[in-house]
């Protein structure tokens, strides 16, 4: 079974990431290299996985565009 978390990494983020959702994750996704650098300079990542996706951070929420490339980029982890 899987449970999947969404949280954002700049201050307008509806819901930003914390060291207790980093703490709670076995695999952590990132949209792009720069919130990989960000995670890693403002939290204890430790040794959990932390894969970039490579997708361009600039769609809406739950933009049904970015949830297909999402599940497909995915693909291999569900």
């Amino acid at each position: 079974m899987h449970q999947a978390y969404s949280a954002g990494t700049s201050d307008k983020a509806r819901i930003r990431i914390n060291q207790k959702m980093i703490d709670r994750a076995d695999i952590i996704f990132v949209m792009e290299r720069k919130h990989q650098q960000l995670l890693k300079q403002r939290f204890d990542i430790g040794d959990r996985q932390l894969v970039i996706l490579d997708i361009e951070d600039n769609y809406q929420f739950n933009d049904p565009e970015l949830v297909a490339i999402l599940e497909e980029a995915l693909k291999g982890y569900l």
